[in-house]
């Protein structure tokens, strides 16, 4: 520690050390005058055999001074000098950092929240789900997770849920809201501990409905009743069934499903009053029950799935006749397993590519720059290699203002994604939906940031060391630059074609989902979302099961609908289009085996009522629509699309009139057919969908479509206030479907807002770059352009002359970049319904963009070059 008390009196040192070195001078001075040398004479033979001042001055202070830090700091003052003497070239550099580093920063705080990070839940790292088929749907039946749970060896407890929608009444009204029902051990297995009260557990399960038991997360206790600790024991109406709240979730425990964050917790034995429904005994619904669990400790996934293996082999030997995917597989938990997780990966995966090529663009747009600058700089890098610097100093000064710039544009772009990421984490897009974004940046992500901060400085940093490390003193000295003329190809040149290609695969990318979108929005979906109004009024929340009661009140609230001015029809169905789907295995009319291995296909079941077809706008080509008269005591009738009548009887005409038959053996005939239409999702290929008589088929989870061109927002306060009359509990939402439609459009919405951000910030890029080049080549060639316009040369050969190499680079960049670009949107298939590369106005979109970015990039050195004075600069030098 002998240094410390050094730093402080380091100033009087160094004074000391230039004072007796200049004394020193003086003395051998006098000592050569005395010899009879004149004062000049003298003072310059002196200086001469004590040699250079200043470099041995530098070499007695490091022996002094804390080699690391202080040689460092002296860096970073020289790099400061430095950037203030060129603010434009410094706000330029650190801006591009900003956007680069930001950008990367945002996706991968979005992969590190929903992928890496783990659950907040304990040993997260054994926890799995289990899945089924070759498609690993992670959904099973209740009756299967109890013989997985019974027989199987490899986890220490297995747990099963799903996530209903239930109308909840504290005390103000009944409101539709998202929750978890589980198994009573869903706590205890996953090691999860309550803030107040205590949880459900497997001894409060009785049988159906046994269990009246609620836990709150602790989110919605401390909005809903403002922390209020007296709330353990209070009474709610869950679907106007009593529930005693039991307890609170802690704080840091949302559920085991990473993107959901539910309001409650209740037992799934309880599923007929939560969701209406009665298929707990019903091996061939699985909905969307989600069994996970933790391993043993020593038993490997691999042992996992043969153990459950083993037991698909006995479950398929036991009952035959139920629909069953042959194997079993385990996943992550946190986004309903592989079947979900994996585009998912996928997606973040190509945004973190994409990202990553907009930081490489930038490096390589900073390279360039700072390789132009280290040439304007020759001069004086040369004098300082002339009086004794040497090599290795001059590039750490120039790598420590790379490395500044960088730290710097890191900082900036870390600060502005800390504030869109804080946003992200509270975003809802799905109305009421209660979305779980985590994705506020940790430790993780900042170390990450500060990282690439550090990589990325180096990078475009170290471009300019060649041409250091070639310069010769006395050419520069006496030629004034290290620039050489020639037409080779030069590393600036190979990074602006690089950072060119990759803005054309950028903005390949988002016109291309851009377009995409736009296709998507007015295709032809089997049904019309204009004119159309969305009614969320599932009966179940009303405590309406079962029984008579729920076809009854489903036509009181159709008939109070289509009561109101302006209604032209108005139908339920259940599920809703683009929303969610069932399916069912159908079979041949002669068909007797009725097991799934000989089912002829597997179509998409709605269940729907007699005007239903005509508000959705969905078009009957052939037969009839349902009537009230196709009820439970008329013949089971169907109408089915195009595709069915396709896959089961090879033609569409021959299909009117024919009968099928269901699981249960029931015959169906075919009464109307109706033109296809997307189902399940946007980007499906054509799949056969069944519709059936609501009365026929009666259920009280349902839609209900309403078609009317009058203002959405009237027409929703008269809908809401005309159900509310028929039944004043029944939780009642109204929106347009187009707003609906935000969960199938979110996928391709994200990733053509993603891929438009990144196109634009590429094109940024772009712009600085090919600018930078074109401005550069047009200040070293300004004496030759005054010399080609003194001798008549044309404007057009002028421009040619000063801006043909970038033009140059900019077409062949292009070029490269939307061949890339092509092959790499044939991705965006699968996510952005109607996206292709192959469309001519992207092809001719992109090659417009292009156009303008060099136009924008040259515009400023363009009119350098035609605004020479050939008489002003011949005068010069």
């Amino acid at each position: 520690m002998n240094w410390l008390p050094g730093i402080f009196r380091r100033r009087k040192v160094y004074n000391d050390l230039a004072e007796e070195m200049r004394l020193h001078i003086e003395e051998r001075a006098e000592q050569l005058i005395g010899e009879g040398m004149s004062w000049n004479e003298a003072e310059q033979a002196a200086r001469r055999a004590f040699g250079n001042r200043t470099l041995l001055e530098e070499r007695s202070r490091e022996v002094w001074q804390w080699p690391t830090l202080e040689s460092i700091w002296d860096d970073v003052r020289f790099a400061l000098r430095q950037l203030r003497r060129s603010p434009g070239f410094a706000t330029a550099a650190v801006v591009t950092m900003a956007l680069a580093i930001g950008a990367n920063s945002v996706v991968f705080s979005v992969m590190n929240g929903l992928i890496l990070r783990p659950l907040q839940v304990p040993h997260e790292e054994s926890l799995y789900a289990i899945e089924r088929g070759s498609d690993k749907d992670a959904s099973q039946s209740y009756p299967d997770y109890l013989d997985l749970r019974l027989r199987n060896r490899s986890f220490e407890d297995l747990v099963a849920y799903s996530i209903p929608q239930v109308g909840l009444d504290t005390g103000k009204g009944p409101i539709a809201t998202w929750g978890v029902e589980a198994t009573g051990n869903y706590f205890d297995a996953l090691g999860i501990y309550p803030l107040l009260g205590r949880f459900f557990h497997s001894s409060d399960e009785h049988g159906p409905n046994s269990a009246p038991w609620i836990v709150l997360s602790y989110a919605y206790w401390h909005t809903q009743f403002l922390d209020d600790k007296s709330v353990v024991g209070r009474t709610v109406q869950v679907n106007k069934h009593q529930f005693t709240i039991v307890g609170v979730a802690p704080p840091d425990f949302r559920g085991t499903l990473v993107f959901y964050s539910p309001n409650f917790f209740v037992p799934l034995v309880d599923k007929e009053e939560v969701e209406g429904a009665t298929d707990l005994s019903d091996r061939g619904s699985r909905g969307l029950l989600q069994v996970i669990g933790h391993l043993k400790p020593g038993v490997s996934p691999a042992q996992a799935i043969a153990d459950l293996n083993s037991i698909g082999s006995w479950l398929e030997k036991a009952y035959p006749k139920e629909e069953r995917e042959p194997g079993f597989a385990v996943g992550q938990p946190r986004l309903l397993g592989d079947q979900f997780s994996g585009p998912f990966q996928a997606f973040i995966a190509g945004l973190m590519l994409l990202s990553g090529l907009i930081l490489l663009a930038a490096c390589a747009n900073l390279g360039s720059l700072f390789a132009a600058r280290a040439s304007d700089r020759s001069r004086e890098l040369a004098l300082r290699l002339a009086l004794g610097s040497s090599r290795n100093r001059i590039l750490r000064g120039l790598l420590t203002e790379a490395v500044l710039i960088s730290f710097v544009g890191g900082a900036a772009g870390l600060a502005a994604s800390v504030t869109l990421l804080r946003w992200l984490s509270t975003w809802q897009p799905f109305g009421n939906f209660p979305v779980q974004t985590p994705v506020n940046p940790d430790a993780t992500v900042i170390g990450v940031a500060l990282l690439l901060t550090l990589l990325s400085g180096c990078l475009f940093g170290s471009v300019p060391v060649g041409q250091v490390l070639r310069t010769s003193p006395y050419e520069i000295v006496k030629a004034g630059s290290i620039a050489r003329a020639g037409r080779r190809l030069s590393a600036r040149d190979v990074l602006l074609v690089l950072q060119i290609s990759i803005c054309a695969v950028l903005v390949t990318s988002s016109l291309v989902a851009v377009r995409g979108l736009i296709r998507a929005l007015h295709a032809n979906f089997g049904f019309e979302p204009r004119n159309s109004i969305l009614v969320s009024a599932d009966l179940h929340m009303a405590g309406y099961t079962s029984g008579d009661r729920v076809p009854v009140m489903q036509r009181k609230f159709l008939d109070a609908v289509e009561a109101i001015p302006g209604v032209e029809s108005a139908g339920w169905t259940d599920p809703l289009l683009l929303n969610d789907t069932n399916s069912a295995n159908l079979f041949t009319d002669d068909t007797e085996d009725l097991r799934a291995s000989h089912a002829v296909a597997s179509p998409y079941v709605f269940h729907i009522s007699a005007a239903y077809l005509q508000a959705e706008g969905t078009v009957l080509l052939a037969g009839r629509t349902f009537t009230r008269h196709d009820d439970q005591n008329s013949p089971r009738v169907a109408v089915v699309n195009q595709e069915f009548a396709r896959k089961i009887f090879g033609s569409v005409t021959v299909a009117l009139g024919r009968k099928f038959k269901m699981p249960d053996g029931t015959r169906v005939e075919i009464v109307g057919i109706s033109e296809d239409g997307k189902y399940n999702t946007l980007t499906e290929s054509p799949h056969a969908a069944l519709f059936l008589p609501l009365l026929q088929w009666p259920t009280n989870t349902t839609w209900m479509v309403v078609r009317s061109s009058r203002d959405p927002q009237q027409l929703g306060a008269d809908i809401r206030r005309a159900l509310l009359q028929v039944d004043p509990g029944l939780p009642v939402e109204v929106e347009n479907r187009h707003d609906e439609m935000v969960t199938s459009l979110f996928g391709p919405k994200i990733a053509t807002i993603a891929l438009g951000v990144l196109g634009v910030m590429g094109a940024m890029l772009s712009i600085t770059g090919i600018f930078g080049m074109a401005a550069y080549s047009v200040s070293k060639r300004l004496r030759e352009l005054g010399i080609r316009m003194a001798l008549g040369a044309q404007r057009r050969e002028v421009l040619q002359a000063a801006l043909g190499r970038p033009l140059k680079l900019l077409a062949f960049g292009s070029a490269a970049g939307l061949l890339l670009g092509i092959l790499a949107t044939r991705v965006l298939a699968y996510i952005v319904y109607q996206a292709t590369p192959r469309d001519p106005l992207v092809l001719a979109g992109v090659v417009l963009a292009m156009l303008l970015l060099g136009l924008v990039a040259t515009w400023i050195p363009a009119q350098r070059a035609l605004s020479v004075n050939p008489l002003i600069l011949l005068r010069e030098d």
